[in-house]
């Protein structure tokens, strides 16, 4: 009876626990979006995604960056560097993103990175970060 209970207190103290770092890990991101807010256009939770994997991210236009971080990376894209933005209802990998939601895709010197948000977010970042392919018009709409 005793190693019965003591299985079930680590199983609950195991669910516990992951639930208390997600929800941590929310809190830290809302806290990277709060800290970006003031010096960018525009800031929106989003999925980082790579390959099979996906990480949510705080993602942040500015005028001369886009940035998405999370606790465990920063990371950021000069707009010039920038060659070509895309939104779509599916990765490049040919898997559909969930629906409500949409892809924003950006290839910088060969790369591909994508991000996946809600389709009203999207909508806000194809207002200031527009589609273009490759030898296009700027990155982002200035105003």
């Amino acid at each position: 009876m005793l190693g019965i209970v003591t299985v079930v207190g680590v199983v609950v103290l195991v669910v516990l626990l992951w639930l208390f770092f997600r929800a941590r890990s929310q809190d830290q991101l809302a806290e990277m979006m709060e800290k970006r807010r003031p010096s960018c256009r525009l800031v929106s939770r989003a999925e980082y995604v790579e390959g099979m994997h996906s990480q949510p991210v705080a993602l942040s236009l500015s005028d001369s960056d886009l940035y998405y971080e999370n606790n465990d990376m920063q990371a950021s894209f000069e707009l010039a560097r920038i060659d070509e933005v895309e939104y779509d209802d599916e990765l490049a990998t040919a898997r559909s993103v969930a629906a409500g939601s949409r892809a924003l895709r950006v290839r910088s010197h060969g790369a591909t990175f994508e991000f996946i948000m809600p389709a009203a977010e999207a909508k806000k970042w194809e207002s200031i970060l527009p589609p273009r392919r490759s030898g296009g018009q700027p990155a982002a709409r200035v105003g």
